[in-house]
């Protein structure tokens, strides 16, 4: 099995359905679609849709019935992205070498787009159960979930904090928490996601959770890394702009070294928790990889 393989697939998937789940353009609010549009396809590894469809794969359930899911992930991460480059929050030009969406439709456009793919999400997976493509008990336990996770006491929280520290030195236990809510908590959302779709047991959706929060804070200390040693053609951004910005990041509070060492333990930790699930081959090798990317 090729993980590299079976994550393009995955994309391919997820950007498929994406397609079917945005409004037409046909419509005098037109500018505002294409400018959701032009975020959502503009690449990237597609992780959480992946991880919701692979949890629900190794649960017993066919990937593509957690499609809805998945996309609803991927619109509300996409959301987070398009608000997080805005000249009042990080104020970056680029996304994924492309210019950011305010920079391509205007800062105005760009908010309405974030709102929009803040709110499709809800009406997506609710369709999907009104529609019985989802149990409808399982449809309101992920509309609840995402509430939770993506709201103060996850996503949005975690920029609050990542905004409320610019320029300061906070101890390390605010920088993880600050990592556990803005990037841990979508992950954590998009593994117990797929349990859920599939009907697994509530002890597997904390096992589930359990990894997603260990993948989270590793994955945003090797962003830490990657911020001052990657190739900046491959990261799709400036290379030190979390300095340039003030931010205090974990690298700047324990070093290079003792961030590649914590992010090892988070990894291997993350990867004890995947033996409660069967056929975890991929999830395996997808942990590793994440760890040991360039970009």
């Amino acid at each position: 099995m090729d993980v590299k393989e079976r994550l393009a697939d995955y994309a391919e998937m997820t950007a498929e359905a994406l397609e079917k789940y945005l409004p037409q353009t046909d419509c005098l609010q037109k500018r505002v679609i294409e400018a959701a549009r032009y975020s959502l396809s503009a690449g990237g590894k597609r992780l959480r849709p992946a991880l919701v469809m692979e949890f629900c794969r190794v649960c017993g359930e066919e990937p593509e019935t957690a499609l809805p899911v998945a996309c609803a992930i991927e619109m509300l991460h996409t959301f987070s992205l398009i608000h997080d480059d805005l000249p009042c929050m990080d104020d970056d030009d680029l996304r994924r070498g492309k210019p950011s969406c305010h920079k391509a439709f205007g800062e105005d456009i760009a908010v309405l787009a974030g709102d929009a793919l803040a709110m499709l999400p809800y009406q997506i997976i609710a369709e999907a159960g009104l529609r019985r493509a989802l149990p409808k008990d399982a449809a309101l336990k992920l509309i609840s979930l995402l509430g939770e996770l993506s709201g103060v006491r996850g996503m949005i929280g975690g920029q609050t904090l990542d905004l409320q520290n610019e320029g300061r030195k906070p101890d390390v236990p605010i920088i993880l928490e600050m990592y556990r809510m803005k990037t841990g908590a979508l992950l954590e959302f998009s593994c117990r996601a797929g349990c859920i779709v599939a009907g697994a047991g509530a002890d597997k959706q904390l096992v589930a959770g359990s990894f997603g929060q260990r993948l989270g804070l590793a994955f945003q200390i090797i962003d830490d890394i990657l911020d001052i040693t990657a190739d900046e053609k491959l990261l799709g951004k400036p290379v030190g702009s979390d300095l340039e910005e003030g931010k205090y990041t974990y690298v700047a509070a324990v070093g290079l070294e003792k961030a590649r060492e914590r992010a090892a333990v988070l990894t291997a930790q993350a990867r004890e928790a995947l033996a409660e699930f069967p056929d975890n081959e991929f999830l395996l090798e997808l942990t590793e990889m994440l760890l040991n990317r360039v970009y």
